[in-house]
């Protein structure tokens, strides 16, 4: 699994970091055929008093690309959200893959 964790117009810090592998391991222990997840923290400066941090992630798994954003006042705030959406969407994407079929009853002859 390859893992990046980048930011724009902000410095990733080891704490930072940190925080954001926790939150994953999360999600790799519901669906563990993760092929690369890419993380992007960044900051929007609107105005003085308004700033907005956004955080996203493209999880790449086996026949799909999952893509997920987040936007809060907080950082870590918005990356509890976003991993709170992002688990949402791999436990349906799990649901979808595994095959809920059930094999047929043999017919006795006779």
């Amino acid at each position: 699994m390859n893992l990046t964790i980048s930011g724009h117009h902000l410095e990733v810090t080891p704490a930072l970091r940190e925080y954001v592998l926790t939150k994953l391991d999360r999600v790799t222990r519901h669906f563990d055929q993760v092929v690369e997840i890419s993380v992007l923290l960044s900051i929007e400066k609107l105005r003085e008093k308004e700033r907005r941090q956004k955080a996203e992630v493209t999880l790449r798994v086996k026949g799909r690309d999952i893509f997920v954003e987040q936007a809060h006042e907080d950082l870590y705030a918005a990356i509890d959200q976003l991993m709170d959406k992002l688990d949402r969407q791999v436990c349906r994407h799990k649901d979808r893959v595994q095959n809920h079929h059930h094999p047929a009853a043999k017919r006795i002859s006779a």
